[in-house]
């Protein structure tokens, strides 16, 4: 327990400061924790990052992640998302040149795992550089902390009906409740201070669909460590895990938010 709080005061104010430093620091944070979280999916596929398949895993999840202003690909007068299908057509050729030893399984794990981690990360850049993205980056911070303090709060103390026990045998439907409410509770109280919408309409709407879809990215990086049988995505962080067990979360909330435009 000493060493998990010590972990997360340090990382935990680490993050938080480069978060408001913002700028190019913010970007190569976020790279460097994209680059992080794919090479734990790597390890739990049991691919090593510097065979050529980790390699251009590594390169598909840095398209989609990195912004356009930082890399592009008008040189060769593509964008990135041409430059994703190319890759992802040499990928599907890959399987017939090496006699499937490289497999239409593994190459669906490759992109399914950059689209997830690329494009997961590159929201949360995204979301830092716009008008308000300082205050709405934090809003969605302290949205999913205190879902996911209601939540394991609420089901420790009252958690009687398994929410989904072949995925996550510990998390309740009392605990998911619990969690939606702390987030609104809290939310409600930083939106008085710091208005993010200007309707409370559109206030509860980002509320719910963040501790929902938060608790939703939880429960599919558990499914995700459930098939590969690992307990951890990794050990970066001493008593936390990976970059994974901790951005579980947040990299499923940033896509979700932009495609129902409320960012």
């Amino acid at each position: 327990m000493k060493q998990r709080i010590i972990t997360a005061v340090i990382a935990g104010a680490a993050f938080l400061t480069i978060i408001i430093i913002g700028n190019l620091p913010f970007t190569l944070m976020m790279i460097l924790l994209a680059t992080i979280a794919m090479n734990e999916l790597l390890k739990m596929k049991q691919m090593k990052w510097s065979s050529p398949m980790g390699i251009l895993s590594f390169v598909l999840m840095w398209i989609l992640l990195i912004p356009t202003n930082v890399i592009s690909f008008e040189w060769l007068h593509i964008d990135k998302l041409e430059m994703f299908l190319l890759l992802i057509v040499v990928l599907l050729a890959l399987t017939v040149i090496t006699k499937n030893k490289f497999t239409f399984d593994e190459a669906g794990f490759i992109i399914l795992s950059s689209v997830y981690i690329g494009f997961g990360f590159h929201y949360f850049i995204y979301t830092r550089f716009l008008e308000q993205g300082l205050a709405v980056l934090f809003f969605i911070l302290i949205l999913v902390w205190a879902t996911d303090s209601g939540a394991y709060f609420t089901g420790k103390s009252f958690g009687k009906n398994k929410l989904w026990p072949d995925i996550s045998p510990n998390k309740t439907i009392e605990g998911a409740i619990g969690g939606i409410a702390l987030a609104f509770l809290v939310g409600v109280i930083y939106t008085v201070y710091i208005p993010i919408f200007s309707s409370w309409l559109s206030t509860v709407v980002f509320i719910l669909v963040v501790s929902i879809s938060g608790q939703l990215g939880d429960l599919v990086e558990s499914a995700l460590k459930r098939h590969y049988a690992v307990k951890d995505s990794g050990q970066v962080l001493p008593g936390h895990g990976g970059i994974l067990d901790r951005f579980d979360s947040l990299i499923f909330v940033m896509p979700i938010l932009y495609l129902v435009n409320l960012l």
